[in-house]
């Protein structure tokens, strides 16, 4: 049975935030919202929690997981970024985009694309997301809820309790969230390839014309 968590949107209350914080430090798997969609989350270390994401997700091994983090000097200990790509995506978080980039040495192996060696990163702006991130003082790692054959991402944490009750922890619920998942942008060659249009505006990504 998944905890149910009822957290304000504004203003989490720390005592819901840090029970979440235990859940996710045992090897726990939450649904919780963004500032695109509802995701999946637990932490880096947990391979547990990652296989259950995948069967949940039907995911293959060469699905690029997230790295949900708090800021940018924490998403700069996991990715490496050349100068002429720094200014795009600090301009672009927080905010509802996902960055591939090549991973450092502190990104477990499980989590990189085999053969790239790359990993997604985000920043996010919902403040209940924050909250957890601030309290756990690492990323999370993060896949959108989305199940096998919908279109969209559930939106309400009472029917994503109802779905998933057996198969995570604890859903956190801080009010409706959006449909649409993060702008993926793949930056792991030097030049942005859009590899997911989705929430955030891909065209500052795209080269000028004229």
């Amino acid at each position: 049975m998944a905890k149910y968590f009822d957290v304000h949107p504004d203003n989490p209350q720390p005592r819901s935030i840090n029970q979440v914080v235990d859940l996710i430090r045992n090897d726990g798997l939450i649904a919780y919202p963004t500032d695109s969609c509802f995701a999946l989350g637990c932490q880096m270390g947990s391979k547990d929690a990652l296989d259950r994401i995948r069967s949940i997700r039907q995911l293959d091994d060469k699905h690029h997981f997230t790295l949900l983090c708090h800021d940018f000097a924490q998403l700069g200990q996991f990715v490496t970024i050349n100068n002429a790509l720094f200014r795009a995506v600090k301009a672009s978080t927080p905010g509802p985009y996902t960055f591939i980039l090549p991973a450092t040495k502190e990104v477990p192996r499980r989590l990189l694309h085999p053969k790239k060696k790359t990993v997604g990163v985000r920043i996010t702006s919902h403040s209940t997301a924050q909250a957890i991130l601030a309290a756990l003082g690492e990323p999370l790692v993060s896949s959108t809820l989305l199940l096998p054959g919908e279109e969209e991402p559930m939106t309400q944490g009472w029917e994503i309790k109802e779905a998933l009750d057996h198969v995570v922890d604890a859903v956190i619920d801080s009010g409706e969230c959006g449909t649409e998942p993060t702008t993926v942008v793949d930056l792991s060659e030097g030049t942005p390839e859009i590899l997911r249009v989705g929430a955030g505006d891909p065209e500052r990504f795209l080269p000028s014309e004229g």
